[in-house]
């Protein structure tokens, strides 16, 4: 099976869709064939919808099976739509590009490291996993500088050993550093995961791709 797609010829799927354990969400426009190799590849209901009239979904919302967090200046029909499948968070002022900020699996999140101190407590209490800042390779956006899942976590290749030392502190999965399109490090720009599956941007190199499927567990 080939691993890499785009979104309309745009290397980065992680900035316009976003998968999870058991649904993933695409913009509305998502073409129906990317859609199959969504569902093909995941085992996953495949979501359409926009965040804040958007089209870059992988941006704007992080979570996990527990819930998800999403820009409070979403739409109602929106926050409908994403209703019927999780409790939703809304992020109301300051920080609101959940997916740019916020790197959640079911057993932790790492968000920017300049987020207040409460609202880290209350998505702790919400997502039901611990909660730490973080940067990757001095990158404070975390959720586009790794990707996490049930198995693995890939993250910037520049990450420190302090910062990945601190990750495996709540994280009890094997970490490794990993790259997409040919080079990028902002590895949340261009993978898409979940246990079962991935998807990285189209230009993604055969190295690049085993290294993904070496540190989240999968074997071609």
């Amino acid at each position: 099976m080939d691993r890499t797609v785009s979104i309309a010829g745009d290397p980065y799927i992680g900035v316009f869709t976003r998968v999870f354990e058991d649904i993933a969400i695409v913009p509305p426009e998502t073409a129906p064939e990317l859609i199959e190799r969504y569902e093909e590849a995941f085992r996953v209901e495949v979501i359409k919808t926009t965040i804040q009239g958007s089209p870059i979904i992988g941006s704007l919302i992080a979570g996990n099976s527990h819930g998800l967090i999403i820009t409070g200046m979403a739409k109602e029909e929106e926050i409908q739509t994403l209703s019927e499948y999780r409790e939703l968070m809304l992020l109301e002022e300051g920080m609101n590009a959940a997916g740019n900020i916020i790197l959640a699996n079911d057993t932790f999140a790492a968000v920017h490291p300049e987020m207040d101190t409460e609202l880290m407590e209350a998505m702790s209490e919400f997502l039901q996993v611990p909660v730490i800042p973080l940067t990757l390779g001095d990158i404070k956006t975390v959720g586009m500088a790794a990707v996490a899942t049930k198995t693995g976590v890939v993250i910037n290749p520049r990450s420190t050993p302090g910062e990945i030392q601190k990750l495996e502190q709540v994280c009890d999965l094997p970490v490794g550093k990993g790259s997409v399109t040919m080079g990028s490090g902002m590895v949340g720009t261009g993978l898409v995961a979940n246990s079962r599956g991935y998807l990285a941007g189209i230009g993604t190199s055969g190295y690049e791709l085993s290294r993904i499927e070496d540190i989240l567990g999968f074997e071609e």
